[in-house]
């Protein structure tokens, strides 16, 4: 894992030339590249970092961003602020299959046919290209979204369903740009953060885009209503069965009860019965046994 810069001029440094050969062979183990405002204008020493997963180049002169298609498990790549003017074809973003987070705002692009090679990648979730000279054609907003099916957030807002949805209008909360569907998903950047902090910022951008869509979007909100009726419908009869089954044992506790009770009520009656007609037996033997003393004396 590695933390930190890789520059041309840092690694050419008489200091750190004995290091040269290390960091080489290591590349491929990078998992966090952070080189921001460093004067950059090449991304040649990305092209063996086959494990890099974020990479923050931001506040450069980068203008090929080509190195990158080796790095095939990015998740978050920021390149805002550099002279990027073209982007490569769809084959560079289908290899790019985990990318989430792309920060490509205050660059050069100018065509919505170039940007629209972004399609090809089948993660991305969110993107930013505001201030770039694209971002000031018409229709920039819609063809981006309807090109990108996995987007979910652009440029400092949420998607909303009228975007998606031909001839579709909702009420003032549902609307495109409405304050609720605001989130700004690019922060600055904070000095000294780890590739855990990265992650985790990651995490929380993801689960925060989706929390806003499923309180503002009208089709989630009406598919999430449906999944419950048929949830509880299916459930339903699940439920009723298992309430009759509750009734079918307790009708059982309850006749096993009465039985009993009326089964103690006999042994109890044939006890009494029993003792009493001891009690009157040995009664009578003993007047008995009287009378015939009486009569053998007399």
């Amino acid at each position: 894992m590695f933390h930190g810069t890789i520059i041309k001029e840092l690694l050419s440094h008489e200091e750190w030339s004995h290091y040269n050969q290390n960091i080489i062979e290591d590349q491929k183990d990078f998992v966090f590249v952070k080189c921001s405002g460093l004067h950059l204008k090449s991304m040649e020493h990305l092209q063996s970092c086959i494990s890099l997963r974020v990479c923050i180049f931001s506040n450069n002169f980068i203008t090929d961003i080509s190195p990158l298609q080796s790095c095939i498990k990015l998740i978050k790549l920021d390149l805002h602020g550099n002279q990027v003017k073209c982007l490569p074809d769809d084959k560079f973003w289908s290899r790019l299959r985990n990318l989430k987070l792309l920060y490509l705002h205050d660059n050069g692009f100018a065509k919505l046919k170039n940007v629209c090679m972004l399609s090809a990648c089948p993660s991305l979730i969110a993107l930013t290209m505001f201030d770039c000279p694209v971002s000031l054609k018409k229709g920039y907003r819609h063809v981006l979204v309807n090109s990108i099916r996995t987007l979910k957030a652009l440029d400092h807002h949420v998607i909303s369903d009228e975007e998606i949805i031909q001839n579709c209008h909702f009420p003032e909360r549902f609307k495109t740009y409405n304050h609720q569907l605001f989130f700004n998903f690019c922060p600055a950047l904070k000095k000294g953060s780890t590739y855990e902090d990265e992650i985790n910022n990651i995490k929380f951008i993801i689960l925060k885009i989706n929390e806003i869509m499923a309180h503002n979007s009208p089709i989630l909100i009406i598919q999430r209503w449906i999944r419950g009726f048929l949830i509880r419908k299916r459930l339903s009869s699940l439920f009723l069965y298992k309430k009759q089954q509750e009734k079918v044992i307790n009708e059982r506790d309850i006749k096993c009860i009465c039985t009993h009770k009326r089964y103690e009520d006999k042994v109890f009656k044939d006890l009494i019965l029993k003792s009493e007609t001891n009690k009157t037996g040995k009664l009578a033997r003993r007047k008995y046994g009287k009378k015939k003393l009486w009569v053998h004396f007399h």
